[in-house]
């Protein structure tokens, strides 16, 4: 729900950090997640790296409900799939998260998110859409080029997630049975049941 906004913002800033421009992220010079493509076109379409080092915390927050959490509907998302999905979209796009979304409750991968899928989702318990939509999304993570670059801290960022996530869906993360799925997969969801077990 939209009231989740800000704490959902302050979540994926831990993991955001300040300023970036890793030579091997495709996304380029950033601060604190924002791009500088990003920051050009809702705010100063003239912008430099500099005038992006910066950012003003209204001018953040704006861009990122505009261009992420509005994007996939977080407003209507039920508790904890709203900042899944947030997350994901802050990390690899609005449109992959949105289809991956769609992906996982069984609607058209059209990237957007419409009534069709929001009553899919809704029809579904919101930890089971949390750990899927994670599994989907550290899958993708492991078949990019970048991953042997970027893999631990991925991992560990999903696997937040998906702790938090669960949290704010009033639900523990529950561990896989039977045979694991990859290696990347099995080792997040370990993880976030340790992280859950110990902030209690």
């Amino acid at each position: 729900m939209d009231r989740n906004f800000k704490r959902a913002l302050s979540l994926v800033l831990k993991h955001e950090g300040g300023w970036s421009d890793h030579p091997k992220d495709p996304g380029g010079a950033t601060m604190k997640g924002v791009t500088l493509a990003s920051f050009r076109q809702y705010v100063k379409p003239t912008a430099t790296k500099a005038d992006l080092r910066k950012i003003t915390d209204e001018q953040l927050a704006t861009i990122y409900r505009r261009h992420y959490w509005d994007a996939v509907h977080g407003a209507e998302l039920p508790d904890g799939i709203d900042f899944a999905a947030f997350d994901f979209a802050v990390n690899s796009g609005p449109s992959r998260s949105a289809k991956y979304l769609q992906a996982v409750v069984g609607v058209t991968q059209d990237g957007r998110i419409g009534p069709a899928t929001l009553r899919a989702i809704r029809s579904k318990r919101a930890a089971d859409v949390v750990n899927a939509l994670c599994d989907k999304r550290m899958a993708f993570l492991e078949d990019l080029s970048t991953w042997p670059t970027f893999r631990k801290g991925w991992t560990r960022r999903v696997s937040d997630v998906r702790a938090e996530a669960i949290r704010m869906a009033g639900s523990s993360p529950s561990l896989p049975t039977g045979t694991p799925p990859a290696s990347g997969n099995w080792l997040s969801r370990i993880l976030a049941a340790l992280f859950s077990l110990f902030r209690r």
